[in-house]
């Protein structure tokens, strides 16, 4: 399933909490819900030209799709080689930029047609990937967002995710929105609200409240949430999850 929401205070967060911390604290309101391929492992996704873009991983299974927002039908997809863990996906002008886990490698498509027109090599993992129209932000698991060159795809600075002062690791898919990136936290049911300049966590959203128990069941151990993408029209959030 994919989830349409915006985000507001969290009700049961005390003042006397939100006073001992800079960030906010706050949970989804779902808009509306929609079909999603349950078998979409899914490391990426994009809102772009009234479509959905998502990358969808694993080894021997990986996946490039174009995706109907309401039906939830695949208009396009391909295979990634099945030596390659696909993960984030970026939309740079009129190039797709997908990363891969351990393998050091993004490809490089064209978003119209999914033609492969390049690759770039990278040292460590790749696991989320975004782009605010100047610069693209990629996380490896760690506590650090790479800002890295859109045209030669090397580093050009690195910032340290932190909340209250401390490291937030294992940051994972990525969404730039404004001033703002927005991440998921692998294996957990945040999402964080990340200053792009300073690192800093502005707000915590806590979406354990999207799956009821039995749709957690069907999802297992492995269907944790992960994908997220904005529509700036209609200032609303798509996410989902792995197996979801």
């Amino acid at each position: 399933m994919l989830l349409f929401f915006s985000v507001f205070p969290a009700h049961r967060t005390s003042r006397r909490a939100l006073a001992q911390s800079q960030a906010a604290r706050l949970v989804p309101e779902i808009i509306a819900r929609r079909p999603h391929d349950t078998s979409a492992f899914t490391e990426g996704l994009i809102w772009q030209g009234g479509t959905l873009y998502e990358s969808s991983g694993e080894y021997n299974t990986s996946t490039l799709r174009q995706v109907d927002e309401l039906s939830g039908q695949i208009i396009r997809k391909i295979s990634v080689p099945a030596s390659f863990f696909a993960e984030g996906i970026a939309i740079v002008d009129q190039r797709l930029i997908q990363l891969t886990w351990q393998e050091h490698t993004a490809f490089v498509y064209d978003p119209a047609t999914f033609a492969k027109i390049g690759q770039f090599a990278y040292d460590g993992e790749g696991w989320g990937l975004c782009y605010d129209g100047a610069q693209l932000y990629m996380s490896n698991g760690s506590s650090t967002v790479s800002v890295r060159d859109p045209s030669t795809f090397a580093i050009t600075r690195q910032i340290p995710v932190l909340l209250d002062g401390a490291p937030i690791d294992q940051i994972n898919e990525l969404e730039c929105v404004g001033n703002s990136l927005y991440a998921n936290v692998w294996q957990t049911d945040h999402i964080l609200q990340i200053d792009k300049t300073s690192g800093q966590v502005t707000a915590v959203i806590d979406a354990s409240g999207l799956l009821t128990p039995d749709e957690r069941t069907l999802t297992g151990p492995d269907g944790v949430l992960n994908g997220i993408a904005y529509d700036p029209q209609r200032d609303l959030f798509m996410i989902t999850g792995k197996l979801w």
